[in-house]
């Protein structure tokens, strides 16, 4: 009795202690910094809602049942034939199918006004193009308007649609700024497309979702938001701290080598076509080896012939 009595207590204990617990930890989903961020919070809410019309309801009556035919209740009625009710079998099965066609809607309305490779239409603001490429372990951000770039940084203007371009120089990554929303992969060879945009100035952190490796936790950056001014200033602030340059035959070979928790860097001036570069490159390696696959089928159907 006196260990049952120790454990009510316990539970009691730990139950008072879990919102204290909870306290301190964060969401960036549901606290978004971008239009697109938003958009994601409201889909997020409006089905968690629509599936608690399921949920509360089967854990009310679960309780309500538990307690009305319990063993101590000797009021319950018992009825031990009873086996069918129409009314019963409607509502178990008729809510939970307008629920799901509802969801369904809801999702084919979202999956295709949140396309990640939908520009986002802002009055006035021309879009901007961010090129980010994932390394082993760190992230290369190039600007081709601004001629510049950085590595574990990411800044932009607010309230102007950034269009990303990403890709990977080595195994596949994802890269993600939670507050601002989607999510997409970088793969090896492949440009993928992100359209994102920020509503307020501030600093977020940017990271990969994809496990990679060793150094995989220090796939981190910050990203700043800043004002059309602030914004101008960083960028000649990158100019004028770094005499770096960077293309792929001088400077990249050296950064895309395996390297963990890598500091922020600055390249002043990068080669307009550092991006391509870095995409041919997997593609040029893939095309010479379809050849040679298909020079060694010819060859030996050749062969094959020939002893015919």
């Amino acid at each position: 009795m006196r260990e049952k009595s120790y454990l009510r207590v316990l539970g009691a204990v730990l139950l008072a202690a879990l919102p204290l617990l909870l306290s301190g930890c964060s969401s960036a989903l549901m606290d978004p910094k971008g239009q697109v961020g938003e958009e994601q919070k409201v889909l997020i809410i409006t089905a968690f809602a629509l599936m608690l019309i399921v949920v509360i309801p089967v854990i009310v009556m679960t309780l309500l049942f538990a307690y009305r035919y319990r063993e101590s209740n000797k009021d319950a009625t018992y009825k031990p034939n009873w086996a069918h009710s129409t009314a019963i079998e409607i509502v178990v099965w008729l809510i939970p199918c307008v629920i799901i066609v509802v969801l369904a809607i809801l999702t084919w309305v979202t999956s295709h006004s949140l396309n990640p490779m939908k520009p986002i239409a802002e009055d006035g603001k021309e879009t901007m193009e961010i090129q980010a490429v994932s390394l082993d372990w760190k992230w290369l951000f190039i600007y081709p308007d601004q001629h510049i770039a950085t590595v574990n940084e990411l800044a932009i203007p607010t309230d102007t649609p950034i269009r990303f371009h990403i890709s990977s120089g080595s195994v596949m990554n994802a890269f993600w700024v939670p507050e601002l929303g989607s999510q997409i992969y970088a793969m090896a060879g492949m440009d993928s497309q992100l359209h994102l945009i920020a509503d307020e100035t501030g600093e977020w952190q940017g990271k990969s979702s994809n496990y990679s490796g060793a150094g995989f936790a220090g796939m981190t950056f910050p990203t700043h938001s800043m004002t059309q001014e602030d914004f101008k200033a960083w960028v000649q602030k990158v100019k004028d701290e770094s005499t770096q340059t960077l293309s792929f035959d001088d400077g990249y070979q050296e950064l895309a080598k395996p390297s963990e928790d890598v500091p922020v860097q600055y390249f002043s001036k990068v080669s307009p076509n550092l991006y391509n570069d870095i995409l041919n490159s997997f593609r040029k390696g893939i095309s010479d080896e379809h050849g040679e696959i298909g020079e060694q089928e010819h060859g030996e159907r050749m062969s094959a012939e020939a002893a015919e």
